[in-house]
């Protein structure tokens, strides 16, 4: 999914990934010809991009590795991002750091509490995100006590909060046997199609910054797949 996420960018545009993690989107960034800052408040995440960065490419794009907290960006400016990719914890469903980390989003259990900790980081997003640009976010559910918790839709929802417009939502599919398709989502007038939930992510395409005009034409959109 990352690679088609990055292609929605332009060569020697300006990405940030404040969540680093596996490095995979730096891997695609020196692919594709993008510049990027990759950030992760986990030093082990920062090294492990640095080695998946070993290999050579017909291309030479600015890739800045550093360790940071992403609900602060001191060291950028407003508006000074085109493109924004991130894959956040679906709460503490893998503790990333091993607690290790007091900071860590992937620690924070309480549902609420990990989504006003997220709202920092959209607030953030938004200040450094160039005008008319995106931010992709791609993030799952949860269960608690076998109930399912729309994570993904609280997230999007601190996103709408800080100010971004949401232009696409778009369902990943599992290829799930049968016996772990517990939970559908019954097609609506929307053009949500029926999707199994047990291991489903959601794909969100956030816009910041619309004007009038694009944002007439964004809220009659249906939800796209």
């Amino acid at each position: 999914m990352i690679p088609e996420v990055v292609r929605n960018s332009n060569e020697n545009d300006y990405l940030l990934d404040p969540m680093i993690g596996g490095g995979t989107t730096a891997i695609e960034c020196k692919l594709l010809n993008r510049n990027l800052l990759a950030l992760d408040i986990n030093p082990n995440a920062i090294e492990i991009t640095k080695n998946a960065l070993d290999f050579e490419s017909e291309f030479n794009p600015k890739i800045k590795l550093e360790l940071n907290d992403s609900r602060s960006l001191a060291m950028l400016n407003d508006e000074s991002i085109d493109f924004i990719l991130n894959h956040p914890p679906y709460v503490d469903i893998i503790h990333y750091s091993e607690k290790q980390i007091p900071e860590d989003l992937s620690n924070i259990h309480d549902l609420d509490e990990f989504c006003d900790e997220i709202e920092k980081v959209a607030k953030e997003f938004y200040r450094v995100l160039k005008k008319d640009k995106y931010c992709a976010i791609l993030i799952g559910d949860t269960r608690r006590n076998k109930m399912y918790q729309p994570l993904a839709f609280k997230v999007m929802e601190r996103f709408l909060k800080v100010g971004f417009e949401l232009k696409k939502v778009m369902f990943i599919l599992e290829n799930l046997p049968p016996n772990k398709a517990k939970y559908t989502i019954e097609k609506q007038p929307q053009n949500i199609e029926e999707v199994s939930n047990e291991e489903q992510h959601y794909y969100e395409e956030l816009l910041s910054n619309m004007t009038p005009d694009d944002k007439e034409v964004a809220s009659k959109e249906s939800f796209e797949i």
